[in-house]
Parts: structure tokens; C-alpha cells; sequence
């Protein structure tokens, strides 16, 4: 064997149905469209979400609402998840590269730090944005709630 004489295997290959080349072909005419209609003729497309001349979906239903462009999404985190690597872990900075790093947030994430639980320790934090009984609680226990 060598490449002078590949080819596919046996079966692997169909020929393909030569459509419209005349009456004596078998699939002249109508060319396997069946006869008249839109489907028939050179150039449809159906257009999205069309359906048959009914009113479609998307214009049955009636707009609704509006999306800001300007919204900024937090990746919440509360204090009591705070407090589990703290004690966990054994950890007295938490920072973008922390939360990474346990998985808590991805690099592209804004970080919000919530009120929820109870710290029991001094910490150091680092994020975005703070929650009012966040901040309270973070300072109470002589920690700092840096914004970055």
C-alpha cells in the first residue's frame, strides 16, 4: 500500500443526487420542491422566529421593562463566610488574591462584603464595597475595611 493507490472505504462514499438537470434524470421538473409556494422558489430563507403568517412570539408579547447598562454586579460575601476562613485557615488579611485563591470569587468578580454573622476576630479586608453593618462590625473588632 501507498499513496498512489488510497481510497476510501467501500460504502464510505455516496454519490450525490444531481437535482434538476432534466425530465429523462428522474428529479427534473419540480426538481424535489413539489409544486409552488415560497419553498419552491430559488432563494428562500425563512425568516427567525417566523411561523407561517401567524403574529410571532416575539411581537405577541408586549415589551417589558428596560436593562441598565450602567448596573454594577457584586459577588456578595458575608461575615460569617469571613469568619469560617478566618478560623479555617488562619487568616488576618483577606484580599482579592485570598478570595481567589479559596475559590470564594473569580478575577473579574467585584467584591461586596455583607453584614450577615458574627466576626469574632481582628481582620484586615479588602474589596470593593462594604455594607453600613459591615463596615461596624469589621471596626469593632479593631479590623479595617479598606475599599478599593
Amino acid at each position: 500500500m501507498d499513496l498512489s493507490n488510497l481510497k476510501p472505504a467501500q460504502g464510505a462514499v455516496k454519490k450525490t443526487k444531481r437535482i434538476g438537470r432534466g425530465q429523462g434524470s428522474g428529479r427534473g421538473g419540480t426538481a424535489t420542491r413539489g409544486h409552488k409556494g415560497a419553498k419552491s422558489r430559488s432563494g428562500y430563507s425563512r425568516k427567525l422566529g417566523f411561523e407561517g403568517g401567524q403574529m410571532p412570539l416575539y411581537r405577541r408579547v408586549p415589551k417589558y421593562g428596560f436593562k441598565n447598562i450602567n448596573r454594577i454586579e457584586y459577588r456578595s460575601i458575608n461575615l460569617d463566610v469571613i469568619q469560617s476562613l478566618i478560623t479555617d485557615k488562619n487568616i488576618e488579611v483577606i484580599d482579592m488574591d485570598v478570595l481567589i485563591e479559596h475559590g470564594m470569587a473569580s478575577k473579574n468578580d467585584r467584591i461586596k462584603i455583607l453584614g450577615r454573622g458574627e466576626l469574632t476576630a481582628k481582620v484586615d479586608i479588602t474589596a470593593h464595597a462594604f455594607s453600613a453593618s459591615a463596615i461596624k462590625a469589621i471596626e469593632s473588632k479593631g479590623g479595617q475595611a479598606t475599599k478599593i
